[in-house]
């Protein structure tokens, strides 16, 4: 008899017309203005999100009274090819302190050629955050998780073509 094991990754890509170099630095020097605002783990509206370049940074919302939500540590910062980030967000939708309990996503940087760069999401080790990580896991990989990034992210090239 064979175990039914469940997928606890997601995978996802887009392609933009861009050399690699500006591919990432747009990823993270832009997040805020491709990550959805709705997407909102604070009692107030976002001000701005914040993505500090360099490996013990956090991705975090400020919110309009100034308040935070720090819900990424930054792992891994190797431009222009990959970042890996913690995702510190509990199938509950509420800040995971343990970082026994959080999973992680890789975005890579891959050069197709001069001006066309592949950016992969791999958001991996969806268990570890213990029971429900099946909803988180069905969030991230549904229209309103990294698919509606990566669209969100690529529109930020064509709106500049």
């Amino acid at each position: 008899m064979t175990k039914h094991v469940p997928i606890a990754a997601v995978r996802q890509s887009v392609v933009v017309d861009a050399p690699i170099a500006r591919a990432f630095k747009v990823f993270t020097e832009e997040f805020g203005n491709f990550k959805p605002r709705e997407h909102n783990l604070l009692a107030v509206p976002i001000a701005e999100t914040v993505f500090e370049p360099r490996v013990g940074g956090h991705i975090y919302d400020r919110g309009a009274d100034g308040s935070e939500c720090r819900w990424a540590r930054v792992l891994a910062y190797e431009p222009p090819t990959r970042l890996l980030m913690s995702w510190d967000i509990s199938p509950r939708w509420q800040i995971e302190s343990d970082p026994d309990k959080t999973s992680e996503w890789e975005v890579r940087f891959i050069a197709e050629a001069a001006n066309r760069t592949r950016v992969e999401i791999e958001h991996r080790k969806l268990d570890r955050h213990g029971q429900g990580w099946e909803s988180e896991r069905d969030g991230v990989a549904g229209d309103h998780g990294w698919p509606l990034y990566l669209r969100r992210y690529a529109d930020l090239f064509a709106a500049r073509a």
